[in-house]
């Protein structure tokens, strides 16, 4: 050990032990662009859109083809786009580590790039610099700012044989130290090993699958029906074809995928404009139903900053205490206790001759002139050390209980000759809470969202912050995690570290909770990559930014409440959305099922319900852009109960447009083409209907639809009236026959609307 201190490593054991242990350095998975791109063609909608086109190429119909692969690009872009901003956390980790260090190496010292350490390195940890691998310091003594590892908001003094993990801030003094672990088994490096792994499937996603297999299900039995009747009325190969793809067409949910990312994109371009960013579109819907709030308390609910919290005097004012307190304070130093006390003290003595705070004897003093022109000595440090050089009185003892009850970190000051020193005061020191915790708290409560905290702070120190900010609730023991919690269980979980916000979260998880993070340090990032909504405050370290779904920018947890408005209300848009999606996709093939029946023909082609895609569903896309009135609540995705919904709005959907083709073919007389236009143009004026009938819990005349919504839907309803009026792609309907169909449309609206509100009253949906 001794040669080892005087050379260092030399280069050819540091190779050695490169190979053994690895860089120092954070493993970081990249994947390819083009790669990146190609994984948005592999879902079930793109399967279903990309097995349309080769049936289409290959019987021969290309420009079908050709409109559904815009459809399905768009989709794709639309996913690109917004994924080429995530996936930054592991790239910040690996630069949160120090670049360059100063090693012991051969002998000499020299600097090297903070990833060529290995564990037994010797290195100079310096006033403002980053410990660069977790170390044990051999000698000197250091400050080390590791709130952003830790949570530990007092930064911690390590003399020899202390520790230091690597990305902690050096502020104050200088020591040599032996590297202890590197890369992925540094404290930093498991905490990006965690972020790594961290991952849950979100509600948007299970939501979409949910959909999709539903839908799946009961298309395919229709699809098969068909096949099977129409092979039974001696319809050729030639005629079914173009049927069953017509039915695939029909079936395909296209614009579910881009109108939940739409109205993610656009939430998130109203929430920027208050300050807040999402990083994961799939955040903002999340935020709609997110039940449990896990805050941080350094940085998070308080200000990560020492003030002074309390000052007892012995035998003088609260204002002499600060100023022999400020005497013997650096003046110039980084020390946050110091800069505290100076902020604090209204007045100052002349000092003569000042000592920086020595670690062994945990003090610092400074000789000073009082007022009345008397030379004094002055000590400051911890309560123990200060009881070495003058007694505690019973008075002083009292007061250093009560400040250590409520969790404060408390020093004492003595002064007077060198011979007759007393205690003349003491002073508590706390992390103040941010001004707006409390109100945020009542705030979040009112719309069902329980708060919890989650600190690696003492429970002492957590307690009273809670009580501050008005958060009520029991603590949970240190070092105790759950495997499954409820946020009724506690409301401070102290004493912990990031394996266990990580598990909390995970706990949480696992009573069917979905949960948001809150935090701001490289110790939070696992537990905010792992929740469901990730908020990173605006103090964050980049690494917690990254990890986030929401970062809020400006100071202040008020984004918070913003941002589950905005999902509550983008949730909305997409719920309503995906109701009309069960009600209509269901209805038309059973339509087209009764037509062949009807008429032995099939009654749609894939032209016309290509055509349908291009224009209904581009519409409904509008829908993202709505106004929307937000729920009180926290929302849910209940596929079933929007199952058992979609029933008896499709059964009169349905009837409705089975009954507007029987009087096409029966009462007046159109042929086969003709029929197939009736059929386009009910099934698309019926879908614009059920778009405005659906878009509003109550009466649709309630809320007025936003103009975007408006003008598409003129615009659709304009081409293929047009189209169908002049009998371009399609067969020309009689205008008489169209106008009737305009204003059964109207009353169809009506009665729906009358039928949703008694349908909505009974299943709640949201």
């Amino acid at each position: 050990m001794n040669e080892h201190a005087a050379i260092g490593l030399s280069s050819a054991e540091a190779a050695r032990r490169c190979i053994a242990f690895g860089p120092n350095a954070v493993a970081e998975e990249t994947i390819h662009p083009i790669r990146r791109v190609l994984r948005h063609f592999w879902s079930p909608v793109p399967w279903m859109l990309e097995a349309t086109i080769v049936l289409q190429l290959m019987v021969g119909e290309r420009v079908e083809a050709a409109m559904i692969l815009t459809l399905l690009l768009l989709n794709v872009a639309l996913g690109a786009v917004q994924e080429s901003r995530a996936n930054a956390t592991l790239a910040l980790l690996k630069q949160g580590l120090a670049p360059r260090v100063r090693v012991l190496r051969d002998g000499d010292w020299c600097d090297l790039p903070a990833g060529d350490l290995v564990p037994g390195d010797l290195v100079q940890l310096s006033l403002g610099g980053i410990v660069p691998a977790d170390v044990r310091i051999v000698s000197g003594s250091v400050l080390l700012d590791q709130s952003m590892l830790t949570g530990e908001s007092v930064a911690v003094e390590a003399g020899a044989e202390g520790s230091g993990y690597a990305g902690a801030l050096v502020r104050r003094g200088e020591a040599r130290a032996e590297v202890t672990a590197t890369g992925a088994r540094t404290y930093f490096g498991r905490t990006a090993e965690l972020v790594r792994v961290a991952h849950v499937e979100s509600s948007e996603q299970k939501a979409v699958m949910g959909v999709v297999k539903a839908l799946s299900v009961v298309n395919f039995v229709i699809v098969g029906l068909m096949v099977l009747y129409a092979a039974l009325i001696g319809m050729t190969l030639t005629q079914i074809v173009p049927l069953v793809l017509t039915a695939l067409l029909s079936a395909v949910p296209v614009a579910l995928p881009a109108t939940f990312t739409l109205a993610s994109a656009l939430g998130a371009r109203r929430l920027a404009m208050q300050g807040v960013l999402l990083t994961r579109l799939a955040a903002l819907h999340e935020s709609a139903m997110i039940d449990v709030l896990c805050v941080d308390k350094t940085g998070t609910l308080t200000e990560n900053s020492l003030a002074v919290s309390g000052v007892a005097g012995l035998g003088h004012s609260e204002a002499e205490v600060l100023a022999f307190a400020a005497a013997a304070s650096s003046p110039d130093g980084q020390d946050p206790i110091d800069t505290a006390i100076r902020h604090a003290a209204k007045a100052v003595h002349v000092v003569q001759r000042f000592v920086p705070f020595d670690p062994a004897a945990k003090m610092a003093e400074a000789w000073a002139i009082d007022a009345a022109g008397q030379s004094l000595r002055i000590v400051k440090g911890a309560p123990a050390a200060i009881a070495a050089v003058a007694a505690l009185t019973p008075e002083a003892q009292a007061a250093l209980d009560r400040f250590t009850t409520q969790g404060l970190r408390t020093l004492a000051i003595a002064a007077g000759l060198p011979e007759a020193m007393a205690v003349v005061g003491l002073i508590a020191f706390s992390d103040p809470p941010r001004r707006d915790c409390a109100a945020l708290l009542a705030e979040l409560t009112s719309l069902g969202v329980a708060t919890v905290m989650v600190t690696g702070d003492a429970s002492a120190t957590a307690a009273s912050v809670a009580q501050a900010i008005g958060l009520k609730g029991k603590i949970c023991p240190p070092g105790h995690i759950p495997d499954t919690a409820d946020p009724r269980d506690f409301a401070v979980y102290a004493g912990v570290f990031p394996e266990d916000k990580y598990r909390l979260v995970q706990a949480f998880q696992g009573q069917n909770h979905i949960v948001g993070m809150c935090g701001d340090g490289a110790n939070d990032a696992p537990a905010l990559r792992q929740a469901q909504m990730g908020i990173a405050v605006s103090t964050a370290t980049d690494v917690a930014k990254s990890a986030a779904g929401i970062v809020l920018t400006t100071p202040g947890l008020g984004g918070i409440v913003a941002c589950i408005s905005e999902g509550r209300a983008s949730f909305q848009r997409v719920l309503t959305y995906t109701l009309s999606i069960l009600v209509n996709k269901c209805a038309t093939l059973i339509v087209m099922g009764a037509g062949l029946v009807m008429t032995g023909h099939a009654v749609l082609t894939p032209m016309l319900q290509a055509l349908s895609m291009l224009t209904a569903d581009l519409v409904t896309m509008s829908r993202a852009a709505d106004r929307a009135t937000p729920s009180p609540y926290p929302n849910r995705w209940r596929i079933r109960n929007m199952t058992l919904a979609a029933v008896p709005l499709g059964v009169f959907k349905l009837s409705y447009a089975v009954g507007i083709l029987a009087i096409g073919w029966f009462a007046v007389g159109l042929d086969s083409n003709q029929m197939r236009t009736l059929t386009f143009l009910t099934l698309m004026m019926a879908a614009q209907a059920n778009t405005y009938v659906l878009r509003e819990r109550g009466h649709f005349w309630h809320a007025n639809p936003a103009r975007v919504m408006l003008l598409a839907s003129f615009c659709a309803l304009l081409i293929v009236n047009g189209l169908a009026g002049f009998g371009v792609l399609m067969a020309r309907l009689p205008l008489p026959v169209m106008g009737g169909l305009f204003f059964s449309t109207a009353l169809f609206a009506v009665t729906l609307d009358a039928l949703k509100v008694q349908v909505f009253q009974h299943l709640r949906i949201d």
